[in-house]
């Protein structure tokens, strides 16, 4: 019985010795996590009317498009993340009145505050808010007679989902809706405000480091 029990404590041993490293592997996963998107912006097109025009088709219209983004999120806790969404100038075309009349470019770098609900878990998804800030250059509009605002700032909500591939490996759904919106002046006379206001549709992959 003495042999027996020494052998099962020889046996815990030797077990525990290969549980503890991988349990101090789990504790000292990286809080870094990188993501890589496919986003549509998609703008709600919900401007002033210019000059008095009231109707819809009149308005001023802001073009979709489709651009690549890289975040970058670090985790303070399991379930808490802050999320950096960066990506490069991005042009978009202009419409009054279903004509083209000039373009903008504008890089809207967002800072988020997530809460991931199941980060355990194989699905786990999230929810996110914070603030935006966009910055508008290159503008040409009505052959430069127009002029934006070189910034704007405003709010920004998140829901998303990851799903695991594995230890590093996830796949990304995103959805944002961002604050976005600039005063449109012609000869220093406020005409508009262009309220851009997009959702973005994302769709990724993650590492988690």
């Amino acid at each position: 019985m003495k042999k027996l029990v020494t052998i099962a404590a020889a046996a815990a041993a030797f077990a525990s010795s290969f549980a503890a490293p991988a349990a101090f592997a789990q504790e000292a996963q990286s809080p870094w996590l990188v993501r890589l998107r496919a986003v549509n912006i998609s703008p709600d097109n919900k401007s002033d009317p210019v000059a008095g025009v009231t109707t819809q088709s009149d308005q001023l219209t802001v073009s979709s498009k489709t651009i690549p983004e890289i975040d970058i999120s670090y985790f303070f806790t399991p379930n808490i993340a802050a999320e950096l969404i960066l990506t490069y100038p991005q042009k978009h075309d202009v419409r009054l009145s279903g004509q083209n009349i000039g373009s903008f470019k504008q890089l809207p770098p967002t800072l988020l505050l997530q809460y991931h609900f199941t980060p355990e878990s194989r699905f786990s998804p999230y929810v996110g808010a914070g603030i935006n800030y966009t910055r508008i250059s290159n503008v040409n509009v009505l052959g430069g007679a127009a002029e934006l605002d070189n910034h704007s700032i405003g709010g920004a909500l998140q829901a998303g989902l990851d799903i695991k591939i594995d230890k590093h490996w996830l796949i990304n759904f995103d959805l944002k809706k961002v604050q976005i919106q600039s005063d449109v002046k012609v000869g220093g006379t406020k005409v508009s405000t262009v309220k851009i206001d997009p959702w973005l549709f994302g769709v990724g992959v993650g590492y988690r480091f």
